[in-house]
C-alpha cells in the first residue's frame, strides 16, 4: 500500500520492528545501503521475528538508484525535525514514500534542502526526536487511517 525507505539505517532492531509494521500495513520497505548491521544480524530478526522472511524488503545501492526507478509522478515525503509541515497535514495516496533517515543523524542536509517542499514532521514537545521505528508507526499509520 505505502512504501517505507530507510536510509543508512544502523540499529538492527528498529529496521525488524519496521519490518514487522510494513508487513502489517502491506506496505514495501525500502532499504538504501549502507546498512549499519548485516541483514542476517541475529537482533534483526528477532525483532521481526518469524515474519521478517515475508515483509517486501528491496535494498538499494543509494537513493539516487531508488528514485530513478519510480515513476515520475510518484510523490516521496521526507520525514525530518527540520520542518514545520505536520505529517497529518497531508493527502496521502497508495504508493507514497514515505523516507527517513539514519537513527543518529536524520537525513543529509543535501536530500532536505533538495525536497524542501516535501518535508514533514511530527510535532512534538519537550524530546528532539521520537525512536525511528515509532516514528514510522506514527506517519504510516496515519496514512492507512486516512485511506478508510
Amino acid at each position: 500500500m505505502f512504501n517505507v525507505v530507510l536510509i543508512e539505517p544502523e540499529i538492527p532492531p528498529n529496521t525488524g520492528n519496521i519490518g514487522r509494521l510494513c508487513l502489517a500495513t502491506g506496505s514495501t520497505l525500502h532499504l538504501v545501503k549502507p546498512l549499519g548491521f548485516s541483514i542476517d544480524d541475529r537482533e534483526l530478526k528477532r525483532a521481526g521475528l518469524d515474519y521478517w522472511k515475508e515483509v517486501d524488503v528491496q535494498f538499494w545501492n543509494c537513493f539516487e538508484d531508488l528514485q530513478r526507478a519510480q515513476e515520475p509522478d510518484t510523490r516521496l515525503f521526507f520525514l525530518t525535525t527540520k520542518s514545520d509541515r505536520a505529517y497529518y497535514d497531508v493527502s496521502f495516496r497508495p504508493g507514497d514514500f514515505l523516507v527517513f533517515g539514519r537513527e543518529t543523524k536524520g537525513l543529509s542536509e543535501a536530500l532536505l534542502t533538495a525536497n524542501a517542499k516535501h518535508l514533514l514532521t511530527i510535532p512534538m514537545q519537550g524530546t528532539r526526536s521520537l525512536n525511528l521505528d515509532t516514528a514510522v508507526a506514527i506517519v504510516l499509520f496515519e496514512a492507512m487511517r486516512q485511506q478508510h
